[in-house]
Formats: C-alpha cells, structure tokens, sequence
C-alpha cells in the first residue's frame, strides 16, 4: 500500500496548483492586510489539499467522505474571501473570473471522488433472488 496515495489524487493534484495561484494573487494584497484577509485566505486554500491528503490515509470510508466535505467548505471559504478581496480592489474582476475555473475544476474533482466513496457505502442487495420453482411432472 502506498502511504502517500494521495499525491496520485487528480483532486489533490489539481488543488496544490489552486493554492499556489492564490499564493501568488496574495501576494499582491496590501502589506496591511498581510495578517487579516491574506492569512486566512492562505489558511482556507492550504486546508484543501491538506484535508484530501488526510482523507486519504483513513481506513473508514465514512472518515475520507468527510474529509472530503471540511476539504470544499475550505475552499467556498477561500474562494469567498477572494469576493471580498476583489471588492476592498485587491485584485480584478478578471483575476476572480481566471479563479473560478481553478475552483470549480477542483470542486468537480472533489465531488466525484466523494461519490465514488458514497457508492462504496451504498449497501449491496443481499436479497436472493429466488429461481422459479419448477413443477415435476
């Protein structure tokens, strides 16, 4: 078993690169909101790939669905305080718009691995289905 199987995760993959976009849009914020908005939106983008890497290495299906979960309230979190980012005029409406295909590649990636989990939690039909009982003649 690989430990670190998470790297292989298209949805991890595709999230470290999110959060490097949105290091380098931050990095362009104003040095006075360096430990205000900066902070927590570094925090909120990190949070992702790092709840998809520690969804990973549960054992309980049930406990990576949920990591999945704290992973896209992270990044609606991340993805709110650019919003208010681009109203206080800290980036372009451009720059928001060019993220917003970042997010939602990765939300799209989050939601199908999440249902691949849930389909495994799914409970099999146990039921027999009876064969048709044959009438000697």
């Amino acid at each position: 078993m690989d430990f670190f199987s998470f790297e292989n995760l298209q949805a991890f993959q595709e999230a470290e690169k999110l959060v490097t976009s949105v290091y380098r849009i931050a990095k362009k914020f104003p040095d006075d909101e360096r430990y205000a908005i900066t902070q927590q939106l570094r925090r909120a983008i990190v949070s992702v790939p790092s709840n998809l890497a520690e969804g990973s290495g549960r054992v309980s299906i049930k406990e990576k669905v949920n990591f999945i979960s704290i992973a896209f309230g992270s990044l609606a979190e991340a993805f709110c305080q650019l919003h208010i980012a681009t109203a206080l005029g800290y980036m372009t409406q451009t720059e928001l718009d060019c993220l917003r295909k970042e997010f939602t590649t990765v939300s799209r990636l989050m939601n199908g691995l999440k249902k691949s989990f849930q389909r495994k939690l799914e409970p099999q039909s146990t039921t027999i289905t009876p064969k048709p009982y044959h009438i000697p003649k």
